[in-house]
């Protein structure tokens, strides 16, 4: 069925209306490059142009994605055994075809190379359905979200000719190789090295590779690896380059697979490059230029989490209501007890912010202009990642005994869930160089600072750094110009100041005769205005205090990361449920709602983090958070008496 299934989805498109004059394969699309919005919160600056009105999609993609819908829901609900992928921690060969014949193996891949060519908005449509089983989604998105991704990127005419076709059909499987047994944080200990051979005709590839998904399975590597390249200077330098290395060059072999806690049917192995011989034709990119390549892979594909994330709330709250709507306990059901109704609460706020930041990135990331999302997708990543697996915790809370039960799936989404927190720990070796890429002008950095394990750690670090570092950048332009004698700068700048100290009316457009945002949502959008503005105060005079080793103030990072990723999803809330007023969809109301409840949480929790970033605040316990964590890590333990050590 999942063959004849294939065959239907892959016709769809040809059977699809097509505007007069238009062509039937989707075109690139292209303009002059757009503003980042993220990055101008930093500043205190709202782009309301880039996020008001909300996104949408063309009817014929809309109609396109609905078409695509249907087959693969009935695919998941009738073909997929998730407990059995679990049980046997492999996914079994007939699930793999039909994952196959549906497209899924090709979903961002243009469709010139056999490919479905779906846009990052139906790519996350689709991802809410595939979410439902957690192997199989990381084994599509270790294949096409990274393992191939950086063909798609930087891949030249050639490559993508040879390689994306068999990679589009799930002939060949691809997988991601960078992370290195003791390689941690640290990209400077990679050991995987490719030398150039005499001739120049190709690379000789030797070290080994850990944790990569599809490892086992894939036909296909994108490795990065050292190799010698000579700098403008004429000096002999190591630098990463990322490849396409093919199984069938030999000298590649894997590990066992590796038993984990979650995801179990995806395969994760170690994977070993032994005197592999990879053509020079093979570099993806630049020979050097490895880094840049990783960092684009990486930012292209987070926002897909919050979609995932939202799919698999939202079935988890029907699965939990109607558990909480039946069982009874002191004559009373479930859901009539308030500690229970502030549980499905908190899932469907989660899940409606989480899912409108995730649509709102994916649109933006679809318009001409090639905008750069890489904020806006890495705070997507950190916020829906952290509330599937509160709402996971949550769920399981409400069904009691019976969610810790293997008889029943809430355990194995409790397990699978976890890992979204540490995924993308492929960014851990890159994070030295994340922070030199992001604080250019600093001369001694303290790499050490960002060797953390805990990817989403790392993506706050590198959300607030590259926010300040923008910030920093035109701020220090500003201060420039006024010692030019820019006297009008300089005069702006001053009743700035003034305007503050008197008590400024903050008003940037949301609210009011002509405001973007629905009327309903008059209040949300006050705090949200509010908080931008003081967002960017704060910024400014972190710069002005820190300057450069802003780098080494981790835990102020971490405040000012959770800040603007609270902006950014009151900003995707509030914009999403204007739109759903305006053209009436059902129970918009409800939306209004959830968006009323975040962000005056979210306004409030920001006022105390911003109160926590000033200097000599009450609230800010960091010297003592700091001092208590060496007395613990001095001793390698935990050092306080036992209650019954003695009497007095």
């Amino acid at each position: 069925m999942a063959a004849m299934s294939g065959v239907w989805l892959r016709a769809l498109r040809a059977a699809l209306p097509v505007p007069l004059g238009l062509p039937a394969v989707r075109r690139l699309r292209t303009a002059a490059p757009r503003p980042a919005f993220a990055k101008e919160l930093f500043l205190g600056s709202l782009r309301k142009e880039e996020v008001f009105p909300y996104p949408e999609i063309s009817n014929e993609e809309l109609e396109e994605i609905n078409q695509f819908v249907g087959p693969i829901e009935k695919f998941f609900s009738e073909e997929v055994d998730s407990k059995k992928i679990d049980q046997d921690a492999k996914i079994p060969p007939e699930t793999l075809k039909g994952l196959k014949d549906l497209g899924l193996f090709g979903m961002q891949i243009p469709e010139e190379y056999g490919g479905l060519g779906l846009s990052n908005t139906m790519y996350a449509r689709l991802g809410e359905i595939i979410s439902s089983d957690g192997s199989i989604a990381v084994t599509l998105a270790a294949h096409q979200a990274i393992g191939l991704k950086g063909l798609l990127i930087a891949g030249t005419d050639e490559q993508k000719a040879k390689y994306l076709p068999r990679l589009a059909s799930g002939e060949h499987i691809a997988a991601f190789c960078l992370t290195e047994p003791g390689s941690g944080s640290d990209a400077a200990s990679i050991k995987t090295r490719a030398t150039l051979s005499d001739d120049g005709k190709y690379f000789v590839l030797n070290g080994s590779k850990v944790w990569i998904s599809n490892g086992g399975i894939a036909d296909v590597f994108t490795v990065f690896a050292r190799t010698e390249v000579v700098d403008k200077d004429g000096e002999l330098k190591d630098k990463i380059t990322a490849f396409i290395v093919e199984r069938d060059f030999g000298g590649v072999s894997h590990g066992k697979p590796e038993d984990k806690l979650g995801i179990r049917g995806s395969n994760t192995c170690e994977v070993h490059f032994e005197n592999t011989k990879v053509p020079i034709e093979n570099v993806i990119g630049e020979v050097g230029g490895g880094f840049k390549v990783a960092m684009n892979i990486l930012n292209s594909g987070r926002f897909s989490m919050g979609s995932a994330s939202a799919g698999m709330i939202k079935r988890l709250i029907e699965m939990t209501a109607e558990y909480a709507c039946t069982r009874k306990q002191f004559n009373k059901k479930l859901s009539d007890f308030g500690l229970i109704q502030e549980k499905f609460c908190l899932m469907a706020v989660k899940a409606y912010v989480m899912e409108s930041m995730a649509y709102l990135t994916a649109g933006m990331m679809d318009r001409p202009g090639f905008p750069d999302c890489s904020v806006e997708a890495a705070m997507v990543k950190v916020f829906s990642s952290e509330g599937a697996w509160a709402c996971v915790s949550e769920a399981l809370q409400i069904l009691g005994g019976l969610g810790y039960m293997k008889d029943y799936p809430y355990e194995r989404y409790l397990r699978d869930t976890r890992i979204l927190l540490i995924f993308e720990a492929i960014e851990q070796a890159f994070s030295p160089l994340i922070a030199k890429s992001v604080i250019e002008q600093t001369e001694e950095l303290n790499l050490l600072t960002l060797e953390i394990q805990g990817t989403n750690e790392i993506l706050r670090l590198y959300i607030a750094l590259t926010g300040m570092q923008y910030a920093g950048k035109i701020l220090t332009d500003k201060i420039k110009e006024i010692k030019r004698g820019n006297v009008g700068l300089a005069l702006g700048e001053f009743l700035a100041k003034l305007r503050d100290t008197m008590g400024r009316k903050v008003d940037y457009g949301l609210v009011g005769d002509r405001g973007v945002a629905h009327p309903s949502l008059q209040e949300s959008s006050k705090k949200l205005e509010e908080n931008i503005y003081y967002f960017g105060t704060t910024v400014r005079g972190l710069l002005s205090r820190f300057g450069k080793t802003i780098v080494d103030e981790q835990l102020v990072l971490k405040r000012v990361a959770d800040i603007v990723i609270n902006l950014y999803a009151m900003t995707a809330a509030i914009s999403r449920a204007s739109r759903s007023i305006s053209i009436g969809l059902r129970n918009h109301d409800h939306e209004v709602l959830l968006t009323n409840i975040f962000c005056t949480e979210a306004y409030f929790k920001n006022n105390y983090a911003i109160a926590q970033l000033q200097k000599y605040a009450d609230e800010n316990l960091d010297d003592f958070i700091k001092k208590a964590a060496k007395q613990v890590l001095e001793k390698r333990a935990y050092i306080c008496s036992h209650p019954l050590d003695r009497t007095f």
